[in-house]
């Protein structure tokens, strides 16, 4: 049984807005966090929070843009882009860390999702 499940990936303009989710059954308690790859570069953070809903933190290249929250009554993370830019293509990934505090590494996790796709077209 895969842990974290993202949905809600795909296709999009330059400028346009799109909804990540993660059904994350069994982590309300963790911090959460979406990090993002493309070919041949390591994975980097996006956003990140911690269980209790605080101290959510963004990529310098997300801020202003993209938005983390979470629903643990319904154990859900979500990540709204807006504003997509070609630089946003990616295979996006939800994590979970039993840590306390954000980490913006990505061996700071401790659960992976198997991704999904944001492909964003000029």
């Amino acid at each position: 049984q895969v842990p974290l499940v993202e949905s809600g990936g795909g296709l999009a303009q330059v400028g346009d807005s799109m909804r990540l989710s993660c059904a994350a059954s069994g982590f309300n308690t963790y911090t959460m966090a979406w990090f993002r790859q493309t070919p041949g570069k390591e994975r980097e953070f996006v956003a990140g929070m911690t269980w209790f809903g605080a101290n959510d933190h963004y990529a310098d290249s997300v801020k202003g843009r993209f938005t983390i929250s979470r629903d643990n009554r319904e154990s859900t993370l979500h990540l709204q882009m807006n504003n997509l830019k070609p630089e946003d293509t990616a295979v996006y990934f939800c994590a979970a860390s039993r840590a306390s505090v954000l980490n913006t590494r990505p061996s700071g996790y401790d659960y992976w999702g198997q991704g999904t796709q944001v492909t964003v077209s000029p």
